[in-house]
């Protein structure tokens, strides 16, 4: 019962982080008439204190004297930051300029981009099904392309940023709330001397337009913030495969606030890009649970060859197998502090 409990709430935080990721437009939609480089700047600026204070709840300080001691790590924290920022700044321009469904879109490619990488620069090998999957979303890259007469780039940038953002995020081992502040750390003087310089031109709107305006982009950080502790506290009660499944809930909820909410059209052709990438993920969440349920099946095995004494055959590692789903998000469960 206390299992089924714990399961249960962290459904509950899962919901709460990515539904609060996906429904991240409508923050942005309210502070349109700013532009997206000086909300940028504000979240960036709000976010370091916010990370700073639940540092200091928790207690945690001590990775940072190796972290500072370690040129190699910090380049790849400047690297982290910089991916990310080129991510949140094309997220909420693309909002700003109604292209949510465009956004929603380079969110749900993001798994298949992060596969290709897998491929390219980690030697990893592919199932069929996972082969079969990539090709579908190339197709609709493809479809996308040749309907609109130009590539999906907001989408593109979008998938290829946060995959990256991943990948290096795998190199720098801080878990998540460590490497929002070390990255947050890194965008701050960058970001105030920006915030600066538009107030020095009278260029700020940030006491120009009232103070409900004000408080939203103060609030920017705790909006970074409130996500990552919830998904946080989700990614310590559910299994990996859950999470990896509940990802897709951010991208969902954009598309549907992208048709529903901002009235973005949705051409035939735009329609069957969509269903191809959805296709995809169909294929690649399958044959991901199906590893899982095998994995689980073998282990059960080894378990009871153990227990009666017999040699325990060689099988995959139940983890490996259980984690793919949330891989496919292009960053371990620690790592998701960014999206939106």
């Amino acid at each position: 019962m206390a299992a089924q409990a714990e399961h249960r709430t962290g459904l509950l935080y899962g919901f709460g982080a990515y539904g609060l990721w996906g429904l991240m437009p409508l923050y942005w939609h309210l502070l349109e008439s700013t532009g997206a480089t000086e909300v940028l700047g504000h979240r960036m600026v709000w976010a370091l204190p916010v990370a700073v204070a639940m540092l200091a709840v928790a207690g945690r300080w001590s990775w940072i004297g190796p972290l500072v001691r370690d040129p190699r790590r910090l380049a790849l924290v400047v690297v982290a930051a910089t991916v990310i920022s080129v991510n949140w700044g094309l997220f909420i321009w693309s909002v700003t300029v109604g292209r949510v469904l465009e956004a929603s879109l380079g969110y749900f490619i993001n798994p298949l981009v992060s596969i290709a990488f897998g491929v390219l620069l980690l030697r990893e090998r592919l199932r069929p099904t996972q082969w079969v999957a990539v090709g579908m979303g190339v197709s609709a890259v493809v479809v996308m392309a040749v309907a609109y007469g130009r590539l999906p780039w907001v989408s593109l940038v979008l998938a290829f940023s946060f995959a990256t953002y991943g990948l290096v995020k795998k190199r720098i081992r801080l878990d998540g709330v460590e490497g929002f502040t070390a990255e947050t750390a890194v965008l701050f003087l960058p970001a105030a001397g920006y915030l600066v310089f538009l107030a020095s031109r009278g260029e700020s709107t940030f006491l120009a337009e009232g103070p409900g305006h004000t408080l939203l982009l103060a609030v920017s950080g705790l909006a970074t913030a409130i996500p990552l502790v919830l998904f946080g506290a989700a990614a310590v009660r559910l299994p990996l495969s859950t999470v990896g499944l509940l990802q897709y809930l951010a991208p969902a909820s954009m598309f549907v606030l992208g048709v529903l909410a901002f009235h973005e059209e949705m051409p035939a052709e735009r329609l069957a890009g969509f269903a191809l990438v959805w296709l995809a993920l169909a294929v690649l969440t399958t044959d991901a649970l199906r590893q899982a349920r095998r994995s689980r099946v073998a282990a059960r095995a080894v378990a009871r060859a153990g227990g009666a004494g017999r040699p325990a055959p060689v099988v995959a590692e139940p983890a490996e197998a259980a984690g793919e789903l949330a891989q496919l998000g292009g960053e371990s469960v620690r790592d998701e502090e960014r999206s939106g």
